[in-house]
């Protein structure tokens, strides 16, 4: 069997993301495996999690240039908490300076699918290349485009095994683990902010709070929900088709 094949990473839909965390870092190396993060609620959640088991793993956070204060700062506290973790920046080498003269002024507004691609994407490629096993803080009930997410899946588009140990949980339940463990999380989610992106395209959402999750502030006015990194794929459509 290869990574490739979904029947080598077998494991049950409903185990707890501590059972599957354990279970992805018995059976993979720690070199060929990275976990991503844009720092958000789950992200923290996720990140406490594997750093409960005491070994050492990447963690990998793209810095697009255009991330907001308290994002910078976050990473910094998650650092000091879990020294056995390596938070790895990586990004594009595109300054936003180079960006504008290549690109002409406020990409992000004119092409949102582009920005993302050069600041997000693409640099997320690179990374994916070095492992073969991507850890994310994914969840169902996120977004109508995640509803079909696995708690282990094959990503034909990076050519990894993608898990998604709180696939089950929803927002109230990843606060409720925060809460409980004192995890640091970012400010802004208590100032109606659900979900964290670039300064530019991130607003925050009338009447949302800690346990809110929606992506109504990401690239308001665009009808745009998702970066790009998380594509929803004919196999993930067909999967939810057939639930």
């Amino acid at each position: 069997m290869t990574l490739a094949d979904p029947e080598a990473a077998l494991i049950a839909e409903d185990a707890s993301p501590e059972d599957v965390i354990a279970w992805t870092l018995d059976r993979f190396a720690e070199r060929r495996l990275a976990l991503t993060t844009a720092f958000g609620l789950e992200g923290c959640a996720l990140i406490d999690m594997v750093a409960a088991h005491g070994r050492e793993m990447r963690v990998v956070w793209l810095d697009t240039h255009f991330l907001f204060p308290e994002t910078y700062r976050l990473r910094d506290r998650l650092a000091e908490r879990y020294p056995h973790l390596r938070f790895e920046k990586r990004g594009t080498a595109l300054t936003p300076e180079a960006q504008e003269a290549q690109h002409g002024p406020e990409l992000w507004r004119r092409d949102p699918d582009a920005c993302c691609r050069i600041r997000k994407v693409d640099p997320l490629r690179e990374v994916l290349a070095e492992v073969d096993v991507w850890m994310t803080g994914l969840t169902r009930s996120q977004s109508e485009a995640r509803a079909a997410t696995r708690l282990v899946e094959w990503d034909g588009q990076y050519r990894v095994l993608k898990v998604n140990p709180l696939v089950n949980w929803d927002r109230p339940r990843v606060w409720e683990y925060v809460r409980e463990r004192g995890v640091p999380y970012n400010e802004l989610h208590e100032r109606g902010y659900p979900t964290l992106g670039c300064t530019h395209c991130t607003a925050p959402v009338a009447g949302a709070s800690v346990t809110t999750y929606t992506r109504a502030g990401r690239w308001a006015g665009t009808g745009k929900t998702e970066c790009g990194l998380h594509p929803v794929t004919r196999e993930f459509v067909q999967l939810r088709r057939e639930a």
